[in-house]
């Protein structure tokens, strides 16, 4: 099994369409919140991320509060901390994580900014 198929992702409502796309194009198993259900809460959410044990593509910082101070098990996310909507920088940053650091996405808390890449492990409750 290639490192490709060997790593899923969900990626949340709040990550743009060419993003989705890319990662698509590149060859990753990767599925939009969007085209399942748009009212998807953040609680259900982590859910089927855990079910179909995808890593989690997100902005949305709540999830933070989630794996580390509520203690919820995940198989990972990558917060998105990009000010503006510059979406070509994203993707160079997100490619660059994943080329990088694919080995590290599982089992992480990562934090994507324009400066840093920031990889924080998650205790797992299994």
């Amino acid at each position: 099994m290639s490192e490709k198929e060997s790593i899923k992702f969900l990626a949340d409502v709040n990550i743009e369409k060419r993003i989705i796309d890319h990662l698509l194009e590149i060859g990753y198993n990767i599925l939009w919140v969007t085209d399942i259900n748009c009212q998807m809460d953040d609680d259900d959410l982590l859910k089927l991320a855990n079910k179909e044990r995808r890593i989690l593509i997100t902005n949305d910082r709540d999830f933070g509060e989630f794996v580390f101070r509520q203690g919820r098990v995940s198989e990972g996310v990558i917060l998105i901390r990009l000010k503006g909507h510059n979406v070509k920088e994203k993707i160079h940053l997100l490619k660059k994580l994943v080329l990088m650091h694919k080995s590290k996405l599982k089992g992480h808390f990562t934090v994507l900014t324009k400066k840093k890449i920031r990889i924080i492990p998650m205790e797992k409750a299994r």
